[in-house]
């Protein structure tokens, strides 16, 4: 339940036009400081997490993996997205609570 709750949180941020999807633009959201969360589709390459993991450790920015790509692109009105960068910091935490929720 608690995961519908974040993917419903990401589909705010994106309306408020605080989300950088795809790969390309998440990876400059964590090294331009604009990212405060970044979530990463379950389904991404092994390439994909690790460059993801390496990133956010550096740049101290809260990573998960979440779901399926159609699941990540549907909450943001897109097709499929295997990453996406949440650029507000208070939405971010909004989303990173129902997140943590979910693995507990």
């Amino acid at each position: 339940m608690a995961q519908n709750k974040a993917y419903s949180m990401i589909g705010l941020a994106m309306k408020a036009g605080r989300v950088a999807s795809g790969e390309f633009s998440t990876e400059r959201a964590v090294k331009t400081g604009a990212a405060f969360l970044v979530i990463v589709s379950k389904e991404a390459s092994k390439n994909t997490k690790k460059k993801f993991q390496n990133m956010c450790s550096y740049y101290e920015v809260p990573l998960y993996f979440l779901g399926e790509k159609e699941e990540l692109g549907r909450a943001i009105g897109k097709e499929f997205r295997a990453s996406l960068a949440v650029l507000e910091e208070g939405l971010a935490k909004a989303v990173e609570k129902n997140l943590i929720k979910e693995t507990e």
